[in-house]
């Protein structure tokens, strides 16, 4: 049993090891969210006051990958089984799209550490893109 324990520690401190030279990245290029959230007006709250952004910091959202897509009829979907290819929209070697809840906000190329899928983002939608594709 302490094998399990000891593989099961060795695996998180591999990602571990990753989403530290990841975040060491990351500080250099990537706004803050304090920074973010001014952008919209939002950096007049006072420091330490619960209201604005940091009020929803611990809100969940669902982020999804995206591998691809694909329409097919109802006759074709039952007929599936177990082995059957569906073919997606998608190309190999396209980033992947992540959406958090249904919204595109990067893309990304996917990466193994330990046996376990991760994303490693590539291209970030900017909060302006975003809002400019909400009001078209």
């Amino acid at each position: 049993m302490n094998d399990n324990v000891e593989e099961k520690q060795v695996s998180d401190d591999d990602w571990a090891a990753a989403m530290n030279e990841q975040a060491a990245v990351d500080a250099k290029a990537a706004p803050m969210p304090a920074q973010i959230f001014e952008q919209f007006g939002g950096g007049d709250q006072k420091a330490g006051s619960p209201h604005g952004f940091e009020l929803i910091m611990d809100i969940p959202v669902r982020l999804t990958v995206e591998l691809g897509r694909t329409k097919i009829s109802i006759r074709n979907l039952l007929q599936l089984a177990h082995g059957s290819v569906v073919e997606l929209e998608g190309l190999a070697g396209e980033p992947m799209d992540v959406l958090v809840n249904g919204t595109l906000i990067a893309q990304g190329e996917v990466v193994v550490v330990n046996d376990k899928f991760g994303i490693r983002l590539t291209d970030i939608v900017t909060p302006q893109e975003r809002i400019r594709k909400l009001n078209h």
